[in-house]
């Protein structure tokens, strides 16, 4: 109940807008992350300066803490598994184990009749062609963990130099499925029921989170099943907090889910403009078991990510664009491709807005 604290393993962006809600809501908060003047840092109660996996640091967050959230998904499972008899951990470390693992993840996901793009496991190199001959191509070689590392494979060509993935780990061949649209929704939980945000679309630039369009002009059949699979999900985990789902729609109308995310996303930064309750505000509310209620978009809106490159750009717009609500992360130090804040537009005519954004070089 209010007057608790939170502690939060994490002190990113993600974190800062967490430990926001959780203060309106009447939370102490306390952070552990290793960066000394990290986003959520600079506006928490306390903060423990250490590495999120060091199980000493997670001890001493345990002890000061009623409950532990996270807003990385990067972190140990064994670590959180070395604290959870001491302190209330709602997500648990399960969904985390699940999400850290491509395979954990796809199989999780066959066992609930959940479409997803067909793969193979590659255990060594011999194994990649016959892969190939059953998936065909395109298709995009990843490793198990949850990294950026793929490669794209077109032909055989391709082959070469993809090569050091498959000597580091075990790796998933996957279809590269024909997108029409990528699509994700954010589902909330609080032990209890969930409650799904509404469906965005999404665009990426070198596989960076660039701009969400809440809501996704799609039908409302595509819409309503890709909330009724997201609800599936969270309610075969039993979801505590908000995860997100992402997936793709292709030009027949098929929908097939690629990534499951256990926290918090950028796709949902939208919703503290927009929506009744922000993903940060569900987030707080599920893992505190709260009631969730019906989530509502009150205005159609674009969010674009302010990436390193493109923040002298964005200040810059600050004095131009009246109606834009700009969002800075207090990032210290500024990186190419590293979201720095970001940007959301409430609007009736969401095309007109992309081109707006196109026009500003951001």
């Amino acid at each position: 109940m209010p007057g608790g604290t939170i502690g939060i393993v994490g002190g990113g962006q993600l974190g800062k807008m967490m430990a926001i809600s959780a203060k309106n809501m009447g939370f102490h908060v306390g952070v552990l992350d290793p960066v000394g003047d990290c986003p959520a840092a600079q506006l928490a109660n306390w903060h423990i300066v250490a590495d999120c996996d060091d199980v000493l640091a997670l001890e001493e967050l345990a002890k000061r803490s009623d409950l532990i959230t996270y807003e990385t998904s990067k972190i140990s499972v064994d670590g959180l598994n070395a604290i959870i008899d001491s302190v209330n951990v709602p997500q648990g470390t399960d969904l985390l184990a699940i999400t850290q693992d491509r395979l954990m993840e796809k199989s999780f996901l066959e066992t609930n009749n959940i479409v997803i793009p067909p793969y193979e496991t590659i255990i060594s190199p011999t194994d990649i062609q016959e892969a190939i001959d059953s998936i065909g191509f395109p298709c995009v070689l990843k490793t198990t963990r949850d990294t950026d590392q793929q490669y794209i494979l077109k032909d055989m060509s391709d082959l070469a130099p993809s090569m050091n993935l498959l000597r580091e780990e075990t790796c998933v061949l996957e279809a590269l499925i024909p997108v029409k649209k990528e699509l994700s929704v954010l589902i909330a939980g609080n032990g209890f029921e969930c409650s799904s945000f509404p469906v965005v679309e999404t665009i990426y630039r070198d596989s960076v989170l660039f701009e969400t369009i809440a809501s996704a002009d799609v039908e409302k059949e595509v819409a309503e099943e890709v909330k009724r699979i997201g609800v599936q999900i969270g309610e075969a985990l039993n979801l505590r907090g908000v995860l997100a789902i992402e997936m793709v729609l292709t030009a027949s109308g098929s929908i097939y889910t690629t990534k499951l995310t256990p926290r918090p996303h950028s796709i949902g930064n939208y919703s503290v403009d927009v929506c009744n309750i922000s993903q940060f505000d569900a987030h707080i509310r599920g893992i505190c078991g709260w009631p969730l209620g019906d989530i509502q978009l009150f205005s159609k809106a674009v969010t674009v990510n302010i990436l390193g490159e493109a923040l002298n750009t964005s200040l810059k717009l600050i004095l131009e664009k009246t109606n834009w609500n700009f969002y800075y992360y207090g990032k210290k130090r500024t990186v190419n491709n590293r979201k720095m804040g970001h940007i959301t537009i409430p609007t009736a005519t969401p095309e007109a807005i992309l081109n707006e954004i196109a026009a500003t070089n951001l």
